[in-house]
This record gives C-alpha cells, sequence and structure tokens, in this order.
C-alpha cells in the first residue's frame, strides 16, 4: 500500500532539507560517517500529520496514541533503510521521570517540551553505501490506519516541491584529526567557572569514596548568542564534528542540531534484537600522527577509563535484563578503540532478545535515561547530579531518533548537540567521575568535547 519511488538524481541530504525545510516540523536524521557501522542511512521528513508535544507527566497518554500506531503486520520492505515512516523527534533527559523518581536541577532556563514527536507519513531515506534514495509514502493517517490513494497523494506532493541539487562545490577534504579549533563565539559563557567545576568533581568523588555511587556524569553548559543561518551552523557541524548519529530538528521555536556519536538504543521488531552501544572514556585526537596514536593507547591501556565503561556496560546489561529474554543479554564488544574527528573513545556493544508481550515503548521505560550519561547507581547518581549541575539539561543526554510503524525503533543518545532557541545557542559537556578521577582532567575533558560545537556557532555566528 506504501508507495515507493526510487529519486534520481540523488538529493544530497542538506539539499532535501533546503528544499522542503520550510514545511512544518522538518526533521533531518543525517550520517555524515557512511563508513560507520551506525553510518549506513539518513532520513528526511516534514509536515506530520500528528505531533505529540509537552511535559513527561504527560508521557502515559502518549504512549497510548504512540502505540496505537503500532503494526507489526505493516509491510517493510527489507531492501530499505529500517525507517519508513512513523514518529521522529525526541525526548529530553528529564522524561526519566515517567519512569522513576528522578530529582530535577532547579534552574531550566530554555523550557524546551519534555517529549517532541512528529508522526511522518513519508519519509526521504538514504542508503550511503549503496548511494541509492528513495521517497516512501506510507498513506497512514493519525490513528495508524493506511489509505493507497492518500499515500499516492502524499507522494506526489512531496515529489513536485523536489528540485534537483546544485552541482557540487569542490574544496579541501575534512580532516581525520583536528586538535584545536580557533574559533570562539562572542559572548560564550559557561554555567561554572574552572575552578567551580573541579570543585563539583571533586564533590562527586566524595560521594563515590562515602559509599553513595560508583560513578556519575557530572556536565557543564557553554551559553552564546546565535542569530546566524540554521543551515550554515548545520554544514559548520559536519565539517568541524562528523557524525553516524546526526540530527538537525526544527520544532515551533526550538531548534536542535545533533552530533552524536553513541546510540543509545536500536530495536528490531522482526528479529526482536535490542542493541545498545556505550561510549565512556575519552582522549582529544592530535594532528600529529605519533602523537595521537600515543594518545589512542593511553586511552585504551586507562584502568580509570576502562573501570568506567565496565561500570556503565554492567549497568545497562541490568536495565536490558528488566525486558529482555533470559540469558540473552550479551557484551558483544568491550571498551572498543574508536576514533572520531576530533575525540577518541572507548565503545562497549551489548545486545538482547525482547521478551515476548514486551515492545519498544517498555524498552524505553527500561532503560531511560541511557546510563552513561547519569551513572551508577542510576536513581542516586541522577539525585546527586540534580543538586550539583547549574541548569536542566533538556534535550542534551536525552534521545533523537525514530519510531517507526512496525515497533521499531532507533534512537541516539544526545550527546555533542547544539539546542538554539530565543537567540541563544547552548551546548553541553561532561564526562565519568570516578574514585580515580582528576579534576584537572575531567574539566580538560568536557573541553575537548564541547570544542568541534563551539567552533561550529562561531563560524556560523
Amino acid at each position: 500500500m506504501s508507495v515507493i519511488l526510487p529519486l534520481d538524481p540523488i538529493l544530497s541530504p542538506t539539499d532535501a532539507l533546503t528544499t522542503l525545510g520550510r514545511l512544518p516540523r522538518p526533521v533531518l536524521l543525517h550520517s555524515t560517517m557512511p563508513s560507520h557501522a551506525m553510518g549506513h542511512c539518513s532520513y528526511f521528513a516534514a509536515d506530520p500529520i500528528a505531533v505529540l508535544t509537552g511535559d513527561a507527566a504527560e508521557w502515559g497518554a502518549m504512549r497510548t496514541q504512540l502505540r496505537a500506531t503500532f503494526d507489526p503486520g505493516c509491510p517493510h520492505d527489507a531492501a530499505l533503510p529500517d525507517f519508513q515512516g512513523g514518529w521522529l523527534g525526541w525526548l529530553s533527559y528529564e522524561v526519566g521521570r515517567a519512569f522513576d523518581r528522578m530529582p530535577l536541577a532547579e534552574h531550566d532556563p530554555f523550557k524546551v517540551p519534555d517529549i517532541s514527536l512528529g508522526l511522518y507519513d513519508w519519509v526521504i531515506a538514504w542508503d550511503h553505501r549503496a548511494s541509492k534514495q528513495w521517497l516512501i509514502s506510507t498513506g497512514v493517517d493519525a490513528s495508524g490506519k493506511r489509505d493507497g490513494a492518500r499515500a499516492s497523494r502524499r507522494a506526489a506532493e512531496v515529489m513536485a516541491r523536489l528540485t534537483p541539487p546544485a552541482p557540487a562545490r569542490s574544496g579541501p577534504e575534512r580532516p581525520e584529526a583536528v586538535a584545536a579549533f580557533p574559533g570562539v563565539p562572542p559572548g560564550l559563557r559557561a554555567d561554572f567557572a574552572p575552578a567551580e567545576y573541579r570543585a563539583a568533581v571533586a564533590r562527586v568523588i566524595d560521594y563515590i569514596l562515602a559509599g553513595d555511587i560508583f560513578q556519575a556524569n557530572l556536565t557543564q553548559r557553554f551559553t552564546a548568542p546565535f542569530t546566524g543561518d540554521p543551515l550554515h551552523l548545520l554544514a559548520a557541524l559536519e565539517r568541524s564534528a562528523p557524525a553516524p548519529l546526526g540530527a538537525c530538528i526544527r520544532h515551533d521555536d526550538t531548534q536542535l542540531f545533533s552530533a552524536s556519536p553513541e546510540r543509545f538504543l536500536r530495536y528490531d521488531p522482526r528479529s526482536r534484537v535490542v542493541e545498545t552501544r556505550p561510549i565512556k572514556g575519552t582522549r582529544r585526537r592530535d594532528p600529529e600522527p605519533r602523537r595521537d596514536a600515543a594518545l589512542a593507547r593511553e586511552l585504551t591501556a586507562s584502568e580509570k577509563d576502562r573501570a568506567e565503561n565496565v561500570m556503565i556496560v554492567d549497568l545497562l546489561r541490568n536495565d536490558l535484563s528488566r525486558v529482555c529474554e533470559a540469558r540473552s543479554v550479551a557484551v558483544e564488544t568491550l571498551c572498543q578503540l574508536e576514533s572520531h574527528a576530533t575525540v577518541h573513545h572507548l565503545v562497549s556493544v551489548i545486545t538482547g532478545r525482547l521478551r515476548a508481550g514486551q515492545d519498544a515503548l517498555d524498552l524505553l521505560g527500561a532503560t531511560f535515561p541511557g546510563g552513561s550519561v547519569t551513572g551508577a547507581p542510576k536513581l542516586r547518581a541522577m539525585a546527586i547530579l540534580a543538586e550539583l549541575e547549574r541548569v536542566r539539561r533538556g534535550i542534551y543526554c536525552g534521545a533523537i531518533g525514530w519510531l517507526g510503524l512496525d515497533g521499531g525503533l532507533d534512537f541516539n543518545l544526545a550527546i555533542r548537540t547544539i539546542i538554539v532557541k530565543d537567540g541563544v545557542a547552548a551546548i553541553h559537556a561532561g564526562g565519568g567521575v570516578t574514585a580515580l578521577s582528576d579534576p584537572d582532567a575531567e574539566y580538560r575533558e568536557t573541553l575537548d568535547k564541547a570544542r568541534a560545537l563551539i567552533a561550529a556557532v562561531a563560524e556560523a555566528s
């Protein structure tokens, strides 16, 4: 019943956003690392037929509406990218209040909705490795019912708006490693002075030594005025921080730009396999190859960073076990080195098989927010973070991605993310604090993670 149209010539994801971005609530989930294991596909959609937006307290009613649109028997073409219509958007970090007792930081400067999801009945999907692109129009309505005539009509509307891409402009290749970025946007401010952040790290260590927790992911926020062109910001971010799970979303008065390297959750309803890929452990990249290799070796040999990663792996194994079949949860990869444009990371991969009677929304409820951005034990770590952090996290450390009509999902962990609202760009960065942490090193790690995003804001301002 869906209408599936191969597109030729192929538009780039940025071309699609430029051409169709004036439609309501555009969403681009964009991989700029097609060689990465998670960088296989990109998606663009706009003009949703239903919208869910509001506070975490409304999750129960929203969950009912989401579940009503799931149809395990709906058509799904295995030759196409996984997302073939459904819900796109974000869940903020504070959506965790819908699932557990979760104290909140007092200050909420942006007041972005906790939940912002649109039901999109058409999507443009890219398979970057195969160099193919399709328009998929499902004909679905707000209740989840499908209509072939509607699918054809909506496909024709989108095709009428598409224009061929402009000729590609030549330019320098993106560097594989970047040590520093000269650009700093005027008016850049941090919520912590350097000494204050180091003192907060020391306070977390005190909690660890007192036996309260094993680890907490302490973050800080940077802000700068921004009234530049959002497309310029997206292009600058893609240059400075290519990522497998990027995003650009405009919902109402909020614009979101993400260059996340981390998968929070993927769920395939046909195999019922769940995957999560926590990142813990970071070193900056260096443009000099020998120094860069030495930093990578230092990270893989670091007792502190490996312990940090293993603790979060154990937490996520426990979270997945709440909804997965007994003995199906497995650690496929532990503390593997993964190198990005500006940082090296340690990444682990955990899988499981969802139990019968459980679905994607049950999976979210068992695991949200992601353990790699909270700490362990999760609830106590979140309480300590609410005490020490200066502002609520909002979309940062939440999740950005999709829930398919077939009941599948794929969400990133919303790190390396810029939020623009009311003429201000906000960037958060943090790291896992353990008993072996050094406050100076933890502070530098936040700068290493934020540097590329700050440079993108400066370039586009």
